[in-house]
């Protein structure tokens, strides 16, 4: 039985072309369209069609894979320009760079260095704590750790196909190849088909969910030679390949759509691309993107695409702008090349020409020691973040909502706490209990007490998501006055409902609330507290009713209004702005005129309310800050410390209820 045709041995240009468009196209998309392009997608198919080729052809010469040699060559091509740009990054992002963000910076810094940054930013993606994370100047680093664990991963699947064919299948070598690819393409597309279903953000940065990339661009170096065409066949299909290629982010959700089959379609260009260019026509695209400007760029395109992203949000950064004009694209264009072209001549370049066979330690010590300056200061930086502990703080002088509720003058002209880089990790206590909240996609039900748990005088039942869960450091402090017991029911981005908001809260939060409502009916509290409405609503939601009404011969319900939801990230606003006032809103925009449960019929008589907008909002604006503390960690959640600072505005509406 043959085996399949090796493809004719030859430096392939157009393949270089392809990258140029893809980097450009990525580039362009981000800077000016503000859209994913799917250029990424055009990296891993050519990444697969040249590392398969390769490989196969070493496992066919010599039987083995010389993989530290492989891993070396991977090495001094990757990392020189990777850890310059990162050690950049670092540096840039500590001077000018939100304190809010360091924290996310400096793990996705560590996350790119050691190539897990997709994994890394899906875990970010599901992560409801952590969702409000703004765009980070390493998230396009995702696309290199997946390259990075592909390269890593290759010759063992080469490895296998080859010991299949030589030691148990007895079939040609080429041929076990095609199989194996087809086996591992089939098993990712049918996977990544399924998880971009079920939960997208996730699917994007897996690397299972894109493996079917690489194997296509290997199942399409295999068939190759056997993929004739007539030239003017040919000629059409290269351009349309072309075509698909730049189109595909403005034909295409694609960051919210990929990968799944979606990523067929940009993977299919440049399958159209590859063959036309086997097939050569006078007037074939392979003449283009064979060009010597094509080429030129293909050899900067790696650097070009690391170098332009934390550019353009250092840009946004500086300048305190969402979108960059023409002028300002145009160069973070030009820097980036710059960059590019001065990284591959005074490190790539010299870093490769390093002989592996003679020098193997040379260039492992040279690849350290470019590594080794990152580290440093990531970690320090790391340190200094770390040290930043929670402070107590002097109510007379950050008195927060006591300001209102107790009519304590903040002390004049004080900088708002907690600090930018605080606010944002310091989470209600119970968060430090993985027994006590249950994650997105978790199906567990967890409850857990605090406060006073010996002899209480009342047990409350807080109960929901995190809308609920902000309260907790408030109940906390009343617990101690009014020996409460706090029993937890918390589920990240959910509400206690019978309804899912058509499609907004999820299957485990459905089955969350029925769990939790047979748990309080055979457990009763002497109050369940909760959330009114939803962020500006004017009424109750019926879902929320219903729960109520399940609970009503059993306990009593104390619903307080939502707080409003603001703009942007507050705390970000309030480090970077001089006047706190333009980091306001209007209260009409996020606070609704109607209370919520006066504009809403079949409320149930178990049920007690309590309006605290008056501590968010005054008669015309809701401020961040109050009392000289920020009153929101980010746009929608409110700060631990403005909560524990709301037990005074609490106590009175709650004792009623309680009595």
């Amino acid at each position: 039985m043959g085996d399949l045709r090796a493809p004719e041995k030859r430096f392939r240009p157009e393949l270089e072309g392809v990258r140029t468009v893809a980097a450009f196209l990525v580039a362009v998309y981000h800077i000016w369209v503000g859209a994913v392009s799917g250029g990424v997608d055009v990296f891993f198919i050519v990444s697969g069609y040249l590392i398969t080729t390769s490989l196969l052809s070493k496992m066919e010469k010599t039987g083995r894979i010389h993989l530290i040699d492989y891993w070396l060559g991977l090495a001094r091509r990757l990392f020189p320009i990777a850890f310059t740009v990162l050690l950049f990054t670092a540096v840039v992002s500590i001077l000018i760079m939100p304190q809010v963000q360091w924290k996310q910076i400096i793990g996705e810094i560590f996350a790119s260095a050691l190539y897990f940054e997709n994994w890394y930013l899906a875990n970010s993606s599901v992560d409801y704590l952590a969702q409000n994370n703004q765009a980070s100047p390493l998230q396009h680093f995702w696309a290199l750790s997946l390259q990075g664990q592909f390269y890593l991963t290759w010759p063992f699947v080469v490895w296998l196909a080859y010991f299949l064919a030589k030691k148990v299948l007895g079939t040609p070598v080429r041929k076990t190849m095609l199989g194996v690819l087809a086996a591992l393409f089939t098993l990712s597309i049918s996977y990544s088909i399924f998880k971009t279903a079920v939960n997208q953000p996730w699917a994007y940065f897996d690397t299972f969910a894109r493996v079917w990339e690489f194997s296509l661009g290997g199942i399409l170096a295999l068939l190759l030679p056997y993929l004739r065409l007539n030239k003017s066949v040919s000629t059409v299909m290269g351009w349309l390949g072309l075509a698909i290629i730049c189109f595909t982010g403005i034909l295409l959700p694609v960051s919210t759509v990929f990968p799944g089959y979606a990523a067929l379609l940009p993977t299919g260009g440049v399958i159209l691309v590859i063959i036309a260019a086997e097939n050569s026509t006078r007037y074939g695209v392979d003449r283009l993107l064979g060009s010597k400007p094509f080429l030129y760029f293909g050899g900067l395109s790696y650097g070009f695409y690391l170098w332009h992203w934390p550019l353009l949000i250092f840009s946004y950064a500086y300048f305190d702008v969402e979108k960059v004009p023409l002028a300002g694209g145009l160069a973070i264009m030009a820097a980036a090349f710059v960059l590019s072209f001065l990284s591959v001549k005074v490190l790539e370049t010299p870093v490769r020409n390093i002989n592996i066979k003679q020098s193997k330690r040379k260039l492992a010590v040279v690849l350290v020691s470019l590594l080794f300056p990152l580290f440093c200061v990531n970690s320090v930086w790391a340190y200094y973040v770390s040290g930043q502990d929670h402070k107590e703080y002097d109510m007379k002088k950050y008195p927060g909502a006591m300001a209102i509720s107790d009519g304590v003058k903040p002390d004049p002209g004080k900088k708002p706490v907690p600090s930018a880089l605080a606010v944002k990790e310091d989470l209600p206590a119970f968060y430090d209990d993985p027994e006590c909240f249950s994650g997105i996609e978790e199906e567990k039900v967890t409850k857990c007490s605090r406060g006073e748990t010996e002899n209480p005088v009342h047990t409350i039942a807080l109960v929901g998501g995190s809308h609920s869960g902000h309260w907790y450091p408030a109940l906390e402090e009343l617990a101690k006055k009014m020996k409460l017991e706090i029993e937890i029911y918390n589920k990240d981005a959910c509400r206690f409902s019978s309804d899912d908001f058509d499609g907004l809260l999820n299957a485990s939060c459905m089955d969350w609330n029925e769990k939790v409502l047979d748990m309080l009916k055979k457990d009763p509290p002497d109050l369940v507290f909760t959330t009114a409405n939803v962020g500006a609503g004017d009424q109750v939601p019926e879902g929320y009713i219903e729960q109520w009404r399940k609970l009503e011969g059993t306990t009593e319900v104390f619903a307080v209004r939502d707080n409003p939801a603001m703009e942007g990230d507050p705390p970000t606003c309030v480090e970077q702005k001089k006047d706190i006032e333009d980091c306001s809103m209007p209260r009409d925009k996020v606070l609704s005129e109607a209370i919520p449960w006066e504009n809403t019929q079949g409320i149930p008589d178990n049920v007690t309310f309590a309006d605290l907008s008056q501590y968010f909002c005054d008669d015309k604006s809701c401020p961040p800050v109050v009392g000289n503390v920020l009153v929101y960690r980010d746009y929608h959640h409110i700060s631990t410390l403005y909560s524990r600072t709301m037990a005074g505005a609490l106590k009175q509406p709650l004792g009623k209820a309680l009595e």
